[in-house]
């Protein structure tokens, strides 16, 4: 009889902090665990077996929900957490003009088994160039992340899957330390970033726009809610 296929979701007792490592239930085997692509993935949305629009996202051929929380139920979308996804979007008007724009919580590809949707992602060209086909990493400059009780996760599992697929620069605005966290330098062969800085408020972060010549400059305190 072939091994019963399980779902890995976050937050249920099977998760540990890594999908990579999951925690025995028992004592003995581990169960095995059916990984997804991110073509079987899009079948179980086009078939129904996922609603389009549940938190959930693809990380390392397993499903796991989206944490939104800041410190108590993970899975609750925390005040603070939505404030910082509507500021980012409101920064998408600086970006038209150099050839790009901010979409949030939108699916990002990263193949074969990758479909995160960070909370930002700053992609060339405009919506329209993405009507067939979600961005992938070759078309983001710049990913997003708000996390309070997400932070481990996002300095671990969510750096390794960007700086693995080369996306130039990724951010975590940070709401327990009220900082945003800038890595830069993406070292595909170790899934880090070679260099991070932390913003403070006060502080201005300049996003270098490859083709346009243009910098666009973001105050921390326009993000921080």
């Amino acid at each position: 009889m072939p091994a019963p296929t399980v779902f890995v979701l976050s937050g249920s007792p099977l998760a540990a902090a890594s999908p990579s490592a999951l925690v025995q239930p028992v004592v003995g085997a581990a169960p095995a665990v059916k990984r997804w692509t991110v073509d079987e993935y899009h079948r179980l949305i086009e078939f129904g077996l996922l609603q389009e629009g549940v938190p959930i996202e693809l990380i390392e051929g397993i499903l796991v929900y989206k944490d939104r929380g800041e410190g108590g139920r993970p899975m609750t979308y925390g005040p603070r957490n939505a404030t910082c996804v509507r500021r980012l979007a409101a920064l998408d008007g600086r970006f038209s003009a150099h050839g790009f724009h901010l979409r949030t919580q939108l699916p990002i590809t990263i193949e074969p088994d990758h479909e995160p949707e960070p909370d930002g992602a700053l992609v060339r060209g405009s919506d329209r160039s993405y009507r067939e086909r979600h961005p992938g990493p070759q078309d983001c400059r710049l990913v997003i992340e708000v996390a309070e009780s997400s932070l481990e996760r996002d300095r671990q599992i969510k750096q390794k899957v960007y700086a693995a697929a080369g996306i130039p620069e990724y951010w975590i605005v940070n709401l327990r330390s009220n900082t945003v966290e800038v890595y830069e330098q993406p070292d595909a062969q170790s899934g880090e970033y070679r260099l991070r800085r932390d913003r403070q408020r006060g502080e201005t972060i300049e996003i270098a726009l490859p083709g346009s010549g243009g910098t666009v400059q973001v105050e921390v305190d326009e993000i921080l809610a």
